[in-house]
């Protein structure tokens, strides 16, 4: 259960009204549980929302696949299971298995830098960062940087509150194994 429940809707202020209208007719995105924990301050909440129009730009350096597999990788390295299992609906939607990627060469370095990012604390070794910049240029570069910030800081938000699971992303939960597969 969410350490601090989301704001009802009959209890939103007229401010987070307009903001979530504004944010579902520009990004044509729902509210989720997030955006309604979020909501109990409009500056948090516009803070936050900064994240769509970084993604965009990750999407046009990326390109859509890669923005996902970005994002997710980040949020499976941050340990989100709610940002994470959000991507992972979208990876599953657009036909692939997180768990079954088929990757080249680079897009393998763009996630290991993601996630190394996440989980080094953005202590990156020079062997992790030194490929990409034979791809993208300073600008693309502090783009994915800034990116993977923004995504973690939404992870460290969610583990925080213990921000519920949406029910649009139950059925997209990773597969548990059983500690008891591999004994005989």
């Amino acid at each position: 259960m969410a350490r601090v429940q989301p704001v009802s809707t009959e209890d939103l202020s007229p401010a987070i009204k307009i903001a979530f209208e504004r944010h579902i007719e520009e990004y044509r995105a729902r509210v989720t549980n997030m955006k309604n924990v979020l909501s109990h301050s409009l500056l948090a909440f516009e803070v936050y929302m900064q994240w769509y129009p970084l993604y965009s730009e990750v999407e046009r350096v990326l390109g859509g696949r890669m923005a996902s597999l970005y994002a997710y990788t980040i949020s499976y390295a941050s340990d989100c299971p709610l940002c994470a299992t959000f991507f992972r609906k979208q990876i599953i939607d657009a036909g692939e298995r997180p768990e079954q990627l088929q990757l080249t060469v680079k897009e393998r370095q763009i996630l290991d830098f993601g996630s190394s990012i996440a989980r080094c604390h953005g202590n990156i070794a020079d062997h992790i960062y030194d490929p990409l910049t034979g791809t993208f240029g300073r600008q693309e570069m502090v783009i994915l940087v800034a990116f993977a910030g923004q995504m973690i800081a939404a992870n460290v938000f969610n583990n925080v509150m213990e921000t519920d699971m949406d029910d649009f992303l139950q059925d997209y939960l990773p597969p548990v194994r059983s500690i008891w597969q591999h004994a005989k």
